[in-house]
């Protein structure tokens, strides 16, 4: 038997014994030093474990529960769906309606020139999907050499093997000995370490164009097939691009005859305050990858979207190449189209970008005002429904917390107690914050109120108030 109570054990016993967590401590979960958190149930930008707390979930999921918790219309679909034609592939010209209509919805909706969708189930299958889309396109103009792909420090694409190790954070490739040969490292577009002193942003962003330049010269722009970015670097960190940076990193990449690829894995549909980070920066990007909002999560899908002229090239290579030989078995799974649109269909009926806008502003307008002037937080940075606190040790020196402190993770667990889920954020002593787009402004005082609360608990022990 399997149910835990005819074994006499606990859920949290099962899981311990039998899951194997991601981006968890393994050893925390054998040696029984973290007890999992059984999630219940949500409504609104609120969920619940199951033995009744509450919390105000300020990160939204994993960034991409974009329309809230509890929407019966998406469950609804998915079960219509489901009943209807639960799965087909999407192999030799194979189709259905959903998944047909989708297509057709996302490339209207996407910026740029894209042309097509290709359909997977992640973020990080869909940068992966990139990836040989831009190399496929370089073997087709008869480059074969032109296979190095450019990410940046603190980037994050992904875990998967391409996608891992295109992930700047080294705690995701190293431990798995990733393939690195054709991976190209530039630097972060984060100001605040990053700057020389008295550098302004616009200078600092000139100053990166011109080490991507240098890169590329150095590397041989022949042998450089793509960059991949995300408009807001994510998860290493919640950093917007300073002023003038895509601009000027753009000018460099058509230079060299280098295609970019924007993730907009956490900024598509609406988070900025715009559909796309793309539309927000000016990015007119080369391919595309979509995934979180465009289900919010309710069920796994991604995109990857070709421009016309990318396109137009592989319509040329099937001549000699045959079959565009990449999918796999759930590649535009028609139950994962169907929940897309019942997402969308929200986002669009409750205007949740232009709520992105407003409440987005309002949230960093809050953020200042309450930490700006602490005196453990050497930075209060975002746009729109993203956001994020950096602590430091010394904020006029600008001297960061010994790693061994561990200050964001009990940031964290002060957050927690108030009943606040923030994120704990790699690579510093990060908060990062990215809420449901259906936040209220009333919702956003309790956020940052709650913080308040839990960073003030982890300052007084500390000294510092």
């Amino acid at each position: 038997m399997t149910d835990a109570s005819a074994r006499n054990i606990s859920l949290e016993e099962m899981d311990r014994h039998a899951h194997l967590h991601p981006n968890s401590l393994v050893r925390d979960m054998t040696n029984g030093t973290v007890t999992p958190r059984i999630m219940h149930g949500g409504h609104g930008v609120f969920v619940a474990d199951d033995k009744g707390r509450r919390f105000l979930d300020g990160f939204g999921g994993l960034y991409c529960v974009n329309i809230g918790y509890g929407r019966t219309e998406v469950a609804d679909a998915i079960y219509e769906q489901a009943k209807q034609l639960a799965y087909y592939h999407c192999y030799a010209n194979n189709t259905s309606a959903p998944v047909a209509r989708l297509a057709d919805r996302v490339v209207a909706m996407a910026p740029g020139t894209m042309s097509k969708v290709y359909f997977g189930l992640g973020g990080s299958d869909g940068n992966e999907t990139c990836i040989k889309i831009a190399w496929h396109y370089q073997a087709v103009r008869g480059k074969t050499e032109k296979i190095k792909i450019i990410s940046r420090d603190r980037a994050y694409h992904g875990s998967g093997i391409i996608s891992g190790g295109l992930t700047g954070l080294p705690s995701y490739h190293t431990p798995f000995m990733l393939p690195v040969g054709p991976i190209l490292r530039t630097g972060a577009a984060h100001h605040y370490w990053g700057a020389e002193p008295g550098e302004s942003e616009t200078d600092f962003s000139v100053r990166r164009a011109r080490e991507l330049d240098d890169l590329i010269t150095r590397e041989g722009a022949d042998t450089v097939c793509a960059m991949i970015a995300e408009p807001v670097m994510g998860s290493g960190g919640i950093m917007p691009p300073p002023e003038g940076y895509w601009p000027a990193i753009q000018a460099v990449l058509k230079k060299h005859d280098v295609l970019l690829i924007v993730d907009e894995v956490v900024c598509g549909f609406g988070r900025l305050g715009t559909l796309f980070g793309c539309q927000y920066y000016g990015i007119d990007p080369d391919l595309v990858t979509i995934a979180k909002g465009l289900t919010s999560a309710y069920v796994p899908m991604s995109g990857s979207l070709v421009s016309q002229h990318v396109y137009d090239v592989m319509l040329h290579g099937s001549d000699t190449h045959g079959l565009f030989a990449h999918g796999f078995t759930y590649s535009g799974h028609p139950v994962s189209a169907a929940a897309a649109h019942a997402a969308l269909d929200i986002v669009e009926q409750e205007n949740l970008v232009d709520n992105a806008r407003t409440v987005g502003a309002y949230l960093q307008k809050r953020m200042h005002e309450t930490f700006d002037d602490h005196p453990m937080v050497g930075e209060v940075r975002g746009v729109g429904l993203l956001a994020a606190l950096e602590f430091v040790a010394d904020k006029a020196k600008k001297q960061r917390f010994e790693p061994a402190q561990k200050i964001g993770p009990k940031l964290a667990a002060a957050c927690l107690e108030e009943g606040l889920i923030a994120r704990a954020m790699a690579h510093g002593d990060i908060l990062g914050y990215a809420p449901p787009l259906v936040i209220t402004e009333p919702e956003v005082d309790e956020l940052v109120a709650r913080t308040q609360r839990g960073v003030d608990k982890v300052a007084t022990s500390l000294g510092y108030l």
